[in-house]
């Protein structure tokens, strides 16, 4: 069963990149979007949530305000924040009224992606009738671990393979020029240009790679990557 997730955030760009993120995860379902505090509370009433991503900066009822509203009330629903705030204050209220996480804008996607896996794992534990020892350790090293230890070995998003990547991510290394295109990687590996083009993509949002729109002589727009200094670093997540 999927863990249903509300959107609560009042910039509408901000809310459909959240939700673009969140169907690249497994085992999440957007249920909805509230642009502010009392918006989310009618939902709430209205189906069931287990998951909210919440923004602190909001109209009428802020984000801090809304989820201690919430644990007056005694609800169950988790809470995310991914918030440009990154006061020292906001931070502790949200953890102190029950945050599992804490997103700064601007964020990576491999980071929006480990704090969703890492919440997965916890959610399916924590609807276990029984824990034993073994699972409700693995439960507080979630909850106390080191980033290392949490973010390690993430998943690739759906319809991405590890054999494909490591492919496409050998080739680069080998490339002469440190600044290469879609079609670079595709003639010298047995990949189509449309998954390069994907493969490409998601190790821009990773982190990774970054991308640069280049016009050559004729004015044809070409996007063209280079390796960040911590790409090599962030890679061996997913290899």
């Amino acid at each position: 069963m999927n863990i249903k997730v509300l959107i609560v955030e009042d910039d509408p760009m901000v809310a459909k990149f959240n939700r673009h993120y969140l169907e690249q995860v497994p085992g999440f379902e957007y249920v909805g979007w509230a642009v502010t505090g009392d918006e989310a509370l009618i939902l709430l009433e209205e189906q069931q949530v287990d998951l909210i991503l919440l923004d602190i900066y909001m109209p009428r009822v802020s984000g801090l305000q809304l989820l201690s509203t919430l644990r007056e009330q005694g609800s169950k629903v988790d809470i995310i924040v991914i918030s440009a705030a990154s006061d020292n204050a906001s931070i502790r209220k949200a953890l102190q009224n029950g945050a599992v996480d804490y997103l700064i804008k601007p964020f990576e996607f491999a980071r929006f992606q480990a704090a969703l896996s890492a919440y997965r794992e916890d959610y399916k534990l924590m609807h276990k009738e029984h824990l034993s020892q073994e699972q409700l350790d693995k439960l507080l090293r979630h909850s106390l671990g080191t980033e290392e230890e949490r973010f390690a070995a993430l998943p690739l998003p759906k319809g991405l393979a590890e054999g494909t990547l490591e492919s496409i991510w050998s080739t680069i290394k080998q490339l002469e020029s440190p600044v290469f295109s879609t079609e670079d990687i595709s003639s010298h590996a047995p990949i189509s240009r449309i998954s390069v083009r994907k493969y490409l993509a998601f190790l821009t949002e990773a982190g990774i790679l970054e991308m640069e729109l280049s016009y050559g002589a004729v004015g044809r727009p070409v996007y063209m990557y280079k390796v960040r200094p911590e790409g090599h670093e962030l890679i061996r997540k997913y290899l």
